[in-house]
Formats: structure tokens, C-alpha cells, sequence
């Protein structure tokens, strides 16, 4: 249940509007000490609020929620089943037309997967009481038990720095709303314990989408490990989704409170459908307009780096980029010159060969998804043939290939306190090498029955 969208125009001069959320954001992963705690208290209560008017598909009796759980589960693979049926009768992708479509939807979700796990990290510091276990569990596999191979941030920054798509600027702020939403619960979980098992328990529901996503990123040449990992730890049967109905009945009262703390479980569940889920994303694609506004934001760059030796429709290329809002009326002119030849290999057309290559003119000057938003709008609907004759049920990929990034275990020492275990362990520093260490002391110790406190 991820909620993220980007409208398909965002324009550079967008991003800087309404940046709320990217700004608690920011300082709850980098500043969460010196955050003042009734800035995030306000935050929540107001998305709480809003989530009022949603629908929670909750069961009315949690008597066998882990059944409700399984049900769901067997309906998402039965539809992924009738998904796969579809491709085998020839039918094509439903999620991706190309890969700079999946590039860009790896780029504008990455805010939340770039804290996954965030809402639970709150619950560490509980590790001496029983009922909080299976939520520190959850936590703790999200960071890989410090292994950075498995931990789900690292392998998230991995995956969209190997394909040069991160984002290089803020993007639209609901796009970290979600990832807010996550980083204030795992701040104020003891205050919020209601609401942080009801978006737990949403949040570790299989969802379809991931399924759909893993299958079209590995036909297009995209290693899907992180979300092929999702669909095996978030199971029914053993994994975080199954814990996260333990921790509810761990939880759950048997007095006159319980009408309370449901009714803020229910809120809680119903924070993950804020903002727009992840079909939103990838239905807001546009590469036209991907290209316009990513040609529009490096004019300003651009206007004043080319000879007056080339012209075109009787302007030389700094006058084009000079102009705000020409970027269409140039692409026009390059086709219109023969420069761009669409509808067939980008490598036919001279405006590619200045970009791509170690040799090229302008190489540097795009990053691996610029090229990919203009190598895909080139081609438009021509295909080489070795993605034509492409086997999309095979997998390209080798699971979990070893991500080469050591982590000194010598900067934590097995002797350190729980405490200050648990802030390495932080949303803002647990991918880094003392970070990595500590969850792995962290992890030793609560296996092993030591204190916890």
C-alpha cells in the first residue's frame, strides 16, 4: 500500500513549490534530535485527520485477522496468475512502455524506499518486552540485519545509482509524504503505537503492484531483487505480514479501551492510502513531456556552451536555449533537419551520436536516465530485435549478488550500550559502515536473550 504520484509535467520551477513535506522530511532523517517533537505531532494528526474520509478494508473482528491476511493474499495471486496468463497469450507490459518509463518510476518512488522501514524504528528501544518482537524483527530485516547485501535501503540506493537514475533535486513534495508519514511514526511510536501497528499491518500486505513491477523490470533489463524480496518477506505464512498481525493481537485489549485503540489502529491503517499509490506514479508518465521539462532545465545551463557555427531554422543553438519554453519548437527543428530521425535506432540519428560515447561532443551532459527519456522518445515504437525475441519469463538476473560496500565491524564494539546501538540504528545512519555494525550487535544480542535494556 505505497502512496507516492508525480503529475507528468514537473517542470524544475514545480518542485520548489509547497516543499513541506520535503522539508520535515529532510530533517527527520538528518536532524531528528533537534527537531522540535510537536512539529511531527502536529504533522501526524493532521494526516490522521485527513485519512478520516478513506476506507479501511479491516475486518470488523479481528478474531482471525491472520485468515484476512491469507485471503488476501491468495486474491493477489490469483490476479497476478490471470496477469501472467495474459503475457503468455502475447499480451504486453501494463505497467512500463518502455524503460525509461520504469526509470523514472524507480527515480519518484525512491523517497519511500529510501526509508523503508522507518515506521518501526521506534520499537528497538523495547526489546526487553516480549510483545514488541515481532515489529523488532521487522525492523530489523528491513536493515539486513546489518547485512548491506540485504539491507533495504542500501539495495534501493544501489539499484538507482547502477542505472544513474536518482533524484538529482527535490522532487514533487507528495512524493514524500509517505516516506514523512513513516519517519514521524518510528519518531513517536510510543505515543503513536495504535496508529504505527495499524500502518504496519497495512503497509506488509502483498500488494499486486509489486508483483507486476519485479516481472516488468526484469523484462526490460532492470534487476528486480529489491522487490522480488519484498514478495517473499512480506508472506502471509511466516513473514512481516504474518508478524504484523502477532503484534496487533500482542497488543490488542480485552477491557474498555479496546473500542479506542481500534478506532486508532484503523487511522493508522489508513495512512497508507495518502497521497497517490504507486499505479498513480507510473500512470503519470509522460516521455514527451519527461523530455521537455528535462531539456528545459539544463537550457539554462546549455545557453551559452555552443558556436554560432550551426544554425537552425536560422538561430544558432544558444539563442534556442536562451528562450524559455522553445525546448518542443528545437526538438521539432532537429527532426525537421534530419538530426533526429524518429521512429528508428537512435544510433541513425546524429543528435544521439553527439550524446552517447565516450567520444561524443556532449558526453557527460546527460545522465543515465536523461539519455534513457531520449533514446526511448527517439525510437518510439521501433524495437531492436533482441528485446523483440526477449524471453520475459526468464530471469535475467542473478538474486541477491553481493552489493561491494564493507562494513567495519571494529567501529562498534560488542561492549557498546543498547542505547547507543539503537542510535546507529536510526533511519539517517544505519546504512553507513558504524550503522551496519551496530544492527549486527543489535541482532547477536537480541537472538541471543542478552539485555536489552
Amino acid at each position: 500500500m505505497t502512496s507516492l504520484k508525480l503529475p507528468a509535467n514537473h517542470a524544475p520551477m514545480a518542485r520548489t513549490r509547497q516543499a513541506a513535506n520535503y522539508s520535515l522530511y529532510e530533517r527527520l532523517i538528518h536532524q531528528p534530535a533537534a527537531l522540535n517533537l510537536d512539529i511531527a505531532r502536529h504533522f501526524l494528526r493532521d494526516q490522521l485527520k485527513t485519512a478520516q474520509a478513506l476506507n479501511a478494508d479491516l475486518p470488523a473482528e479481528f478474531s482471525d485477522l491472520a485468515g484476512w491476511v491469507a485471503t488476501n493474499s491468495r486474491s493477489v495471486a490469483k490476479r497476478y496468475q490471470t496477469y501472467l496468463e495474459g503475457r503468455r497469450a502475447g499480451n504486453g507490459r501494463c505497467y512500463f512502455s518502455n524503460r525509461a518509463h520504469a526509470l523514472y518510476f524507480l527515480q519518484h518512488v525512491a523517497p519511500s524506499k529510501l526509508v523503508d522501514g522507518a515506521w518501526l524504528y521506534g520499537t528497538v528501544k523495547h526489546g526487553h518486552d516480549w510483545r514488541y518482537r515481532g515489529l523488532i524483527r521487522t525492523y530489523l530485516e528491513e536493515l539486513g540485519d546489518g547485512d548491506p547485501a540485504l539491507n533495504h535501503v542500501l539495495l534501493y540506493r544501489h539499484l538507482i545509482s547502477e542505472h544513474d537514475c536518482a533524484p538529482t533535486a527535490p522532487l514533487e513534495d507528495v512524493l514524500y509524504l509517505q516516506g514523512t508519514i513513516q519517519l514521524a511514526l518510528g519518531l513517536l511510536s510510543d505515543e503513536f503505537l495504535p496508529e504505527v501497528l495499524g500502518y504496519n499491518l497495512g503497509y506488509e500486505q502483498l500488494p499486486l503492484h509489486l508483483l507486476i513491477s519485479a516481472f516488468e523490470l526484469n523484462e526490460l533489463g532492470i534487476d528486480p531483487h529489491y522487490f522480488t524480496l519484498h514478495t517473499t518477506i512480506d508472506n502471509a505464512s511466516s513473514g512481516h505480514a504474518l508478524k504484523a498481525v502477532e503484534a496487533v493481537l500482542n497488543f490488542l485489549p480485552h477491557d474498555d479501551t479496546r473500542a479506542d485503540f481500534l478506532a486508532r489502529l484503523h487511522a493508522g491503517y489508513r495512512l497508507n492510502d495518502l497521497g497517490k499509490n504507486t499505479t498513480a506514479v507510473i500512470d503519470s508518465f509522460d516521455l514527451e513531456q519527461e523530455v521537455i521539462a528535462m531539456l528545459e532545465g539544463k537550457a539554462t545551463f546549455g545557453q551559452h556552451m555552443h558556436s554560432d557555427y550551426c544554425k537552425l531554422e536560422g538561430r544558432t543553438i544558444n539563442q534556442w536555449l536562451a528562450t524559455p519554453g522553445q525546448s518542443r519548437q528545437l526538438l521539432t527543428a532537429l527532426e525537421t533537419k534530419g538530426w533526429i530521425k524518429r521512429r528508428q535506432a537512435p544510433q541513425d540519428s546524429r543528435f544521439w551520436q553527439l550524446i552517447d560515447g565516450p567520444a561524443a561532443v556532449m558526453f557527460g551532459v546527460f545522465n543515465g536516465y536523461e539519455k534513457q527519456l531520449l533514446k526511448d522518445w527517439i525510437a518510439g515504437d521501433w524495437q531492436p530485435t533482441l528485446e523483440q525475441n526477449a524471453n520475459p519469463f526468464r530471469n535475467r538476473f542473478r538474486q541477491g549478488e553481493a552489493i561491494d560496500m564493507a562494513a567495519d565491524s571494529s567501529t562498534v564494539a560488542s561492549s557498546q550500550s543498547v542505547p547507543a546501538l539503537i542510535e546507529l540504528m536510526a533511519p539517517g545512519s544505519h546504512t553507513t559502515p558504524a550503522g551496519l555494525a551496530a544492527t549486527r550487535v543489535f541482532s547477536r544480542r537480541l537472538s541471543q536473550g542478552d539485555s536489552m535494556q
